[in-house]
């Protein structure tokens, strides 16, 4: 270790640092030349630099940076699904979310002309036959089929059958 008040180890950090800045001082002129080339720094003023804030770091964390030090892949542990049931939800999440049903007792094909002409009192005749099941679609996609009654001068539907995926 260099002794502090020896006035040569003063006169080269200070070089050190006028190197750096790229300003020439008494006992180091030639030293504004070495540390720049064509108005750049040198790569061995970086390593030095480089290997200086190493050592800092070092001393600060009382941990020695090895550079063949291999790093360690980050443990994600095990992302495979879990065959343990899941807890059922209540179906009262659901309770505000609005959904288009729609109940088809049947279809037809008629020409625009046809409709045109369709009034008040107009009969269109549909490809199911009285009593057959009609189906109920819930966001446009099929879900059952049911009966159609009458309930207090209302219509209604009873399901009959849930239709699966």
């Amino acid at each position: 270790m260099a002794d502090p008040n020896d006035d040569s180890t003063q006169i080269d950090a200070t070089d050190e640092v006028a190197a750096q800045e790229g300003v020439a001082t008494e006992g180091g002129a030639g030293t504004q030349d070495s540390a720049k080339d064509d108005g750049g720094v040198q790569t061995a003023d970086i390593e030095k630099l480089l290997d200086q804030a190493t050592e800092s770091l070092e001393q600060a964390t009382g941990e020695t940076a090895s550079a063949e030090a291999t790093p360690t892949p980050f443990d994600l542990n095990d992302l495979s699904p879990t065959e343990e049931p899941t807890e059922r939800q209540p179906i009262d999440l659901l309770g505000e979310v609005e959904m288009d049903l729609r109940i088809e007792l049947g279809r037809t094909q008629m020409c625009l002309d046809e409709v045109l002409q369709l009034r008040g009192g107009s009969v269109v005749a549909l490809d199911k036959l009285a009593g057959d099941p009609v189906d109920v679609f819930v966001n446009g996609r099929l879900i059952a089929r049911g009966e159609v009654l009458v309930m207090n001068d209302n219509f209604c539907i009873r399901v009959t059958e849930l239709v699966g995926a």
